[in-house]
């Protein structure tokens, strides 16, 4: 199901997921374990916020055990720019597996990417994702 794009960078003192909330109020509150991402999108703009933050044990924590690595080093010279959501599939409170197909920009380039999620033990995870063009 189509939805509608976020355009890239946030304006200061919002979420950088690219939703209108601070980031307390948004994916902060998924990030500190206050709550828990309710559809595969929410999941997946919390995922690119925890890129954005460098926030390691969050992906971790958020990867499906089966396709998880061991450790995440990430780059800390990576400047994330801008998240759109170019298409979600299922994924909502109603389903089990759901897939957001979205375009994270950096400094220099941009990952288009259509990712998989599923539940387990009722949370939705990341499991893996295809790289597009």
């Amino acid at each position: 199901m189509p939805r509608r794009s976020t355009r890239p960078t946030h304006p200061a003192g919002t979420c950088p997921c690219g939703l209108p909330e601070p980031y307390e109020a948004c994916c902060g509150r998924y990030h500190s374990g206050t709550a828990a991402a309710p559809t595969a999108e929410a999941l997946m703009r919390s995922r690119y916020c925890a890129f954005v933050r460098q926030d390691a044990a969050y992906l971790l924590r958020t990867w499906h055990p089966r396709t998880r690595p061991a450790s995440l080093d990430l780059d800390p010279g990576m400047r994330w720019t801008g998240l759109e959501i170019l298409a979600t599939g299922d994924g909502s409170a109603f389903h089990s597996v759901g897939t957001v197909t979205f375009r994270a920009s950096f400094r220099g380039g941009s990952l288009h990417e259509r990712s998989r999620f599923e539940r387990v033990d009722g949370a939705w995870v990341y499991v893996d994702g295809d790289f597009l063009e």
